[in-house]
């Protein structure tokens, strides 16, 4: 990612793309173009020296004309540039960048996606303590809340992968968008279309816009990095529930032999990656910010004023993306669990999880409902209170409720009617199952994307 938004690669970019509309000037009959000239500029591609490009910039108050004097110093010709603008170059070149981010991106989620599924189905059968609003609310698996984020992730994935797809290139179209000029230099509206035909080809592209001004439509950005904040979104609210489950002592992102977690507090075990990872999540919708405050402001055919946003915003937005994949793979490599907390969370908390358990236990025993309920719910809320008030660890309620003489049911026989923790998770892990399953066939189609392997991470 760094390589392809470098200075230096953007510079070979706009070169190589300057040489293929004179190769099919050449084709064309372009008397201006011949193929000595051609080769010139061949020889001058990787000859970068921003000093001097800076100093003709400096001059020039204009970036392209600086490069086009750089190259065409460099080469010994003037040939280049004929019937092209500025944004003929640029538009094209920023588009190629863009589209070839999104296929690194692309790449990256199917390495997401097979180490989402995998601890899926690790942890498929391990019970735990379901939470809504943060409070413990009905069993669930480890593996069902891998599945849960690796089915979102598929999802987006799928509408990214339109996206780059559908993604359409500016083509050469001239200052206004007629191709007036290339039209007058090559005299045919054929050879126009065929240019820009095997352009669009050169850059990658199978969608070209037809009717377009001197830019193409800024909203076009906007999709693309709504795209990225929607794939950072699921990261977010994945590292967010590992940082939960982290301050819970029930699992753990990975901590290295040397890794210090506080400067100040030794014992610090900080799940700082997944921090991380929510931050990088705010930095990318605040360049969707930027983005969409440009999406909707361009003046006629086109101005620049959007120009200092993007050229922060877009390759910005990329390094962002990619550093929060880095992490995110990282951290599903180096997760951990513990099951000694997962099981104390369960003692805890399974009698209240277990409620409807007994009262139809307490039913079939013979007891009237409503007199079963208020039973129950007395012995519960004491329970609850007398753990909160006093610190006591051991949920009382299965002890208390069987002490109670109105109740049917003594204590060894309502642990009994409850059973295994496993047995109050439902559906979860035939879902985990199914989401496996939808998923895998992806990571098999690519085994080298699903196996990449992260850089290390600071």
């Amino acid at each position: 990612m760094l390589n392809l938004w470098s200075p230096e690669a953007k510079i070979i970019m706009e070169r190589q793309l300057w040489i293929a509309v004179l190769r099919e000037q050449i084709e064309f009959g372009l008397q201006s173009v011949n193929a000595k000239a051609v080769s010139a500029y061949e020889a001058a591609i990787h000859t970068i020296d921003f000093d001097s490009m800076r100093r003709r910039e400096l001059k020039t108050r204009h970036d392209v004309k600086a490069r086009i004097e750089e190259f065409n110093a460099l080469a010994g010709y003037e040939c280049i540039h004929e019937g092209m603008t500025s944004r003929d170059l640029t538009e094209n070149v920023e588009q190629m960048q863009i589209q070839r981010a999104m296929r690194i991106v692309h790449k990256k989620l199917i390495a997401v996606l097979a180490r989402l599924i995998r601890r899926s189905s690790q942890y498929s059968a391990m019970a735990m303590a379901g939470r809504s609003h943060n409070v413990a609310a009905q069993m669930t698996t480890l593996g069902k809340r891998f599945a849960s984020t690796a089915e979102e992730l598929h999802e987006v994935f799928i509408r990214f992968g339109s996206c780059i797809q559908m993604y359409p290139l500016r083509g050469i179209k001239g200052p206004m968008g007629t191709q007036q000029d290339i039209l007058d230099l090559l005299g045919d509206a054929e050879k126009v279309a065929r240019l820009e035909e095997e352009i669009s080809a050169h850059l990658g592209f199978d969608q070209v816009f037809i009717s377009v001004g001197q830019v193409y439509p800024r909203s076009l950005d906007f999709e693309v990095l709504a795209q990225l904040v929607q794939i950072a979104a699921v990261a977010s609210t994945f590292a967010t529930t590992l940082r939960l489950m982290a301050g819970q002592e029930l699992v753990t992102e990975g901590f290295k032999e040397g890794q210090v977690g506080s400067s100040a507090m030794p014992h610090k075990m900080n799940a700082r990656s997944s921090e991380r990872i929510c931050g990088f999540y705010n930095v990318l919708r605040g360049y969707l910010a930027m983005i969409e405050g440009v999406a909707g402001t361009q003046w006629n055919e086109g101005d620049v004023s959007c120009s200092v946003v993007r050229r922060v915003a877009l390759p910005d937005a990329f390094f962002a993306i990619d550093g929060l994949l880095e992490t995110w793979l990282t951290v599903l490599d180096e997760f951990g669990v513990y099951p000694a907390m997962l099981d104390r969370e369960i003692d805890r908390y399974l009698p209240f999880l277990a409620t409807t358990k007994m009262l139809m236990a307490a039913l079939k025993a013979g007891m009237g409902r409503e007199a079963a309920h208020a039973c129950i719910k007395k012995h519960a809320v004491a329970a609850a209170l007398q753990m909160r008030e006093k610190g006591v660890d051991a949920n009382p309620l299965l002890k208390c409720l069987g002490d109670d003489p109105n109740f049917p049911l003594n204590e060894e026989q309502l642990r009994e009617s409850i059973g295994a923790p496993l047995s109050f998770t439902g559906l979860a892990e035939a879902q985990v199952r199914e989401v496996v399953s939808s998923i895998e066939g992806i990571c098999l189609q690519d085994p080298e994307a699903a196996g990449y392997q992260p850089e290390p991470i600071l």
